[in-house]
């Protein structure tokens, strides 16, 4: 009997060549030591890359999981970045050590906005679903949920002063929500179409919202009195949407309670581009608002302080009345008026190209009045600008660019060198070299668009393929375009290196395939040989060529056709050996074992064919991938190889064995390419989420069953976090406002958790109880029974304890959805022993929060046991008691700290917190006058 084939499992090592992903927002940081302005976060894929643009290098990865990052922000004490994931998910990174210790999990699709208050304790989260969750930071759970918009959310605001909340949304409506009672008491009705922007001016008392069109609009917000005096009128409301009068102020209370502010439309700015608004924003104090269109140009506009305008008015009503009296030539002319509009406020200060495309903003005030802009561009480019504000025309200076870590278009190929050192990869205009160690570029050289690529022997040299038919070769030691030959007409699909290394061919779209050799000849400039490729021979075919590939020992030449068939020839003489044809979609790959017994071919039909290269029969046809495969190559010296398709997913496969090994997922749109290096320790590979990524390959062996059990496993558990939310009692369907955690596996699991602490409980108590027994029967004290393993694994604790301990492990956010799937027979033993905890004086803050969860879900049912009555009446005793002892700790402690500051801000003049810095400088103006006073005198 033979051995079992041994597979090694190849794992990610790296992501490179993005700088910043399209789906997530461009973000200012602060980094400990570091200036403001000089640190930028963006998405890269699934991960956060922090940059300092003014060395353009990457100083922290905040690594993620395997959902695209879809939002960031940065915290108000800008410690921390929150961002949010494709799945809905929200993680909060410290950019001290780059680490993650908050999650939450609550939105079933991709998070469009996150926001934190001023204080940085709550955050609000807006998705895809429509929902809108307000989080506490602190307490690391969610608040609630408030549903009410139809589409997406593009905005969220919180109000500093005021407990309110703005929301705008695809549906074209801007909500506003009352947090202390958890309802939307008005929605805007005065956009046509989708609302993308929103930014609070003027102290909070102005919102602009952009929409599809030209047109910002601005809304007058007044807040008004809490309550109105009784009898008294209620506000008109606005005009119907079917008016004529193109006024858009229609606001819609939704609750018959007093109305909190009112909005009125009070102008709006013509924006210069005609498309919708990409995005808006300000600077923190929003002196500045910046917006734009899926174009090249950002628009950025002053917002005018209150005596800025007054003076401007003043002066324009100055001119009014020269006007009027030159006019008039007579003293009592009438007295002009002056119309205050919304031009005199927001005042558009510049426009600022940027090289391409912009996708986000984001702004950054610094001292001295001046703007730091950065902008996330369409091509993977990020670019920061600076602007003087206080000039009198201000201009946009380009002060950084990141541009060397990643092409600006799909890399299209991808080639190892023969030390499997350096990787090669080239797009539409650009190709680069990168040390596979430390993932550095080494050579960035301009190119025609590359369709196919690969190094001269030697690796001094590389050859790119090109869409226009051309072949490019470079010289990587001095960075330079050597020649171009015009090879054929039309692209040029597929080059391929003579197994001998003295040549290569080339096929195309014009039917032809060409053999080449390579050749040194005199450069006459630089007096030196360079090297040259020259045409020896053609194969004319009847149909385009799109792969060609020699067998390793150089008899065969197989090449893949557009009718969908594989041609086989003979080397030498070119005759024709074998055709291979099943495939129902053109073959886009093939690729030929190092032992020329095997071709494996990928197609455009989602199959991949082995076949033997004796007689040309087919071995097996395998469903290979969801989508076209786009890519395959055998690993050196095996009869293992890898395919790479548009669905994502890098698949390995056995040709003997036909059997699917592992699949590579991390890709977020269609893989390209991929290169294997020669000693099969490496493979990069290519998508068109413009990332670049590296797999290596493990010691850690494969088990195929263990394999193929864990997928069904990981396709289980997703549908079982799938499954139906669970129900909470007394919840209104529909209701405005909602538990803000949802049901996921790790909320599945934490329950399965706390039920298996709670039977080992109650096995360990029977079996006490039974001992009991036993020692009373015998009238003697007998040994006592053996316990449990997995409490003398936790340190012999009591079966009590250990059930707390099970519970504090819980993940803060995703205590309560674990507490509801809880089925009732559990919560009599969970009662009672949250009564010991309290009494005991352990975790009382956990175990209160989870007790008054408990019996605000379960109250029917706990009201109506009787046997419960009495262990609720000990809990409201012993919690009102224990919460007071702990009150009085903490009110002792704080009396205590207050007096140490007090004492120790006397001794030294030294301010703590707060106002430490206005008091300090206060104390300084106050003792220069002082000084200034007695020197006068003398």
């Amino acid at each position: 009997m033979g051995l079992t084939k041994q597979y090694l499992r190849y794992a990610a090592s790296a992501v490179f060549g993005v700088i910043g992903s399209q789906k997530a927002n461009v973000a200012f940081v602060t980094m400990r030591g570091g200036e403001r302005g000089r640190f930028v976060a963006v998405a890269a894929c699934e991960h956060v890359f922090i940059w300092d643009v003014r060395k353009a290098e990457k100083v922290l990865i905040l690594k993620g999981n395997k959902h695209e990052v879809t939002y960031l922000c940065p915290s108000p004490d800008g410690v921390h970045v929150a961002v949010g994931y494709e799945d809905g998910a929200v993680r909060i990174f410290s950019l001290l050590n780059g680490e993650s210790n908050v999650s939450f999990n609550g939105h079933k699709s991709a998070v469009t906005v996150i926001r934190y208050d001023t204080l940085g304790s709550r955050l609000v989260t807006g998705s895809k679903d429509t929902d809108v969750i307000v989080w506490d930071v602190i307490n690391e759970c969610g608040l609630y949920r408030l549903k009410g918009h139809k589409d997406a959310v593009t905005q969220a605001l919180f109000l500093k002063d005021k407990n309110l909340l703005v929301t705008s949304s695809k549906d074209s409506f801007v909500k506003w929500w009352d947090l202390d009672t958890q309802h939307c008491f008005k929605t805007m009705l005065g956009h046509r179409s989708e609302v993308w922007g929103m930014a609070l001016l003027n102290q909070e008392s102005r919102l602009i919202t952009g929409s599809a069109d030209s047109e910002l609009r601005a809304w007058d917000i007044n807040y008004l009195e809490e309550g109105r005096e009784a009898g008294e009128p209620k506000e008109k409301k606005g005009k119907s949407l079917l008016d004529d009068d193109d006024d858009e102020e229609e606001v819609v209370d939704e609750s018959p309670e007093e109305r909190i502010l009112s909005c009125k439309k009070a102008g709006s700015l013509l924006r210069e581009a005609r498309d919708r608004v990409v995005s808006m924003t300000t600077d923190a104090k929003a002196k500045v608002l910046a917006c734009h269109g899926s174009d090249t140009v950002l628009e950025v506009f002053s917002v005018l302080p209150e005596d800025e305008v007054e003076r401007v008015m003043a002066k324009k009503l100055k001119r009014a009345k020269k006007k009027a009296r030159d006019a008039q030539n007579a003293e009592d002319a009438p007295e002009p008026v002056v119309e205050r509009n919304l031009a005199n406020e927001i005042v558009r200060l510049t426009n600022i190209k940027a090289s391409a495309n912009i996708r986000w903003v984001d702004c950054l005030m610094c001292a001295g009045g001046e703007l730091k802009i950065a902008m996330l561009l369409q091509n993977n480019t990020v670019e920061t600008y600076s602007l003087k504000t206080t000039d009198k025309n201000p201009t946009g200076t380009k002060t950084s660019r990141l541009t060397l870590g990643g092409h600006r278009t799909d890399a299209r190929t991808l080639a190892f060198s023969s030390d499997n050192i350096a990787i090669l990869s080239a797009s539409g205009d650009t190709v680069k070299v990168w040390n596979r160690s430390t993932l550095q570029v080494i050579r960035t050289m301009a190119c025609e668009y590359a369709l196919c690529s690969l190094f001269v022997p030697g690796d001094r040299q590389i050859i790119l393929g090109t869409k226009s038919g051309k072949i490019q070769i470079f010289d990587l030691a001095s960075g330079t375009l050597m020649e171009t030959v015009d090879a054929h007409n039309g692209a040029l699909w597929s080059l391929c290196l003579s197994p001998d290394q003295r040549g290569i061919v080339t096929g195309g779209t014009d039917k032809r395939v060409k053999f080449w050799e390579f050749e040194l000849i005199m450069d006459k400039d630089a007096a030196q040989k360079r090297l040259t490729v020259k045409h020896m021979r053609t194969l004319q075919l009847d149909e385009d060529v799109l792969c060609v590939k020699y067998s390793p020992d150089q008899r065969l030449l197989a090449v893949s056709l557009l009718d969908c068939t594989v041609k086989v020839f003979y080397t030498d003489t070119l005759k024709f050996f074998l055709s291979l044809y099943g495939h129902k979609l053109p073959v886009l790959c093939l690729d030929i074992s190092h032992d020329s017994a095997l071709i494996a071919t990928g197609s455009a039909d989602r199959n991949v064919k082995i076949w033997g290269l004796d007689f040309g029969d087919c071995h097996r046809s395998m469903f290979a991938h969801d989508d076209s495969v786009m890519f395959l190559q055998f690993v050196p010296k095996t009869h293992l190889f890898f395919t790479a398709g548009k669905d994502k997913k890098i698949k390995q496969w056995d040709a003997d064995k036909f059997e699917h090994i592992q699949t590579l997922e991390g890709h977020h749109r269609e893989v390209w390419c991929l290169a294997i290096s020669p000693n099969g320790d490496h493979i990069v590979s290519s998508s068109h989420d413009k990332s670049l990524r590296l797999w290596e390959r493990t010691r850690e062996p494969i088990i195929l069953e263990e394999e193929r059990e864990m997928e069904r496993e990981a396709e289980f558990e997703e549908g079982m976090a799938k499954g139906d939310e669970p129900v909470v009692p007394g919840e209104i369907k529909d209701a405005e406002a909602a538990p803000a955690a949802k049901k996921t596996i790790e909320t599945v699991k934490a329950a399965e958790r706390v039920m298996e602490a709670l039977e080992l409980y109650r096995s360990e108590s029977r079996k006490m109880e039974e001992h009991q027994i036993a020692c009373q029967s015998a009238g003697k004290q007998l040994s006592p029974p053996k316990a449990n393993p997995v409490l003398v694994a936790f340190g012999n604790v009591s079966p009590s304890r250990y059930v707390l301990d099970v519970i504090k492990k819980v993940r803060s956010s995703e205590l309560e959805v674990s507490l509801l799937v809880l089925p009732f027979p559990y919560i009599p033993d969970l009662l009672s022993l949250f009564n010991c905890y309290v009494q005991d004086g352990l975790e009382v803050e956990l175990v209160c929060r989870c007790l008054f969860f408990l019996l605000r879900i379960h109250f029917g049912q706990i009201s109506s046991n009787q046997m419960l009555l009495t262990v609720i009446d000990e809990l409201r005793i012993n919690t009102i008691s224990k919460v007071r002892e702990i009150r009085d700790v903490l009110g002792f402690n704080s009396a205590g700290l207050q007096f140490l500051q007090r004492e120790v801000e006397s001794k030294e003049e030294v301010m703590f917190f707060a106002d430490a810095t206005g008091l300090l400088k206060e104390k300084r103006r106050k003792r220069k006058k002082r000084e200034r006073a007695i020197l006068t005198i003398a």
